[in-house]
């Protein structure tokens, strides 16, 4: 007799199958936080989920892949640790139940979704000390907002000459909702003097603010666990 999934394995498994584009995590994610609003898995309104862009200083100064995670797909290496320029990622701050906050993970060989706290210690590896130029920073928006005003007309995917860097989505570029076509750098960009340290600023522009708030990785659990 063959096994079947369980509901909840079929949901996740549909969500990550249906529109995921290798090194379109930003697309990726958008797409991500329709779906698991529109299939139930989040509020309709997409109201408990949180956008992360995760990206350091050097990504804009050199364009280089200064941000490192483990445990993503796209390793060659045992330990599964990727150098990103940048990275997002979906986190879900549940109002009920024994894990409130999860993390949804295209990229991840982790569990998918996975609680915050395991997915910190094994995507991040906080116990690794890393060298000042691979210190990562974390920009947090509100999913609402970032449905209304992202945008991306994949510019930074071609090279010099033009030519893709990564095959894109079959679908249209995202079109912000005022008819911006391009943004993306304005999310990914994140610089150390934007870090907030009060929880009750963070959660203003959160809830608020285009760009959101933007903190470091020592935050990153404290004040997800202060947004109500």
């Amino acid at each position: 007799m063959a096994t079947s999934e369980s509901g909840s394995d079929q949901t996740s498994s549909a969500l990550s199958d249906s529109f995921h584009t290798p090194y379109y995590c930003e697309e990726n994610v958008y797409f991500l936080c329709k779906k698991l609003s529109a299939s139930g898995t989040a509020a309709a309104d997409g109201s408990d989920l949180f956008v992360v862009f995760i990206s350091n200083e050097k990504k804009q100064a050199c364009e280089l892949r200064q941000t490192p995670l483990w445990n993503q797909k796209a390793s060659k290496r045992a330990d599964g640790v990727v150098l990103w320029d940048y990275h997002a990622i979906c986190v879900q701050r549940k109002k009920e139940g024994d894990t409130p906050l999860l993390v949804w993970d295209l990229d991840s060989s982790l569990p998918y979704p996975s609680p915050l706290t395991s997915y910190v210690s094994e995507t991040f590896q906080p116990s690794f000390q890393l060298f000042s130029e691979f210190q990562r920073f974390y920009r947090i928006v509100h999913a609402p907002i970032f449905l209304r005003y992202f945008a991306s007309d994949r510019r930074h995917m071609k090279d010099s000459v033009g030519n893709w860097t990564a095959e894109p989505p079959k679908y249209e570029p995202i079109v912000a909702e005022d008819g911006t076509v391009h943004n993306l750098n304005e999310y990914n960009e994140i610089h150390a003097a934007d870090v907030m340290t009060d929880a009750g600023d963070f959660l203003n522009a959160v809830f608020t603010q285009r760009l959101g708030a933007v903190i470091n990785e020592n935050q990153l659990e404290e004040f997800f666990s202060k947004i109500p």
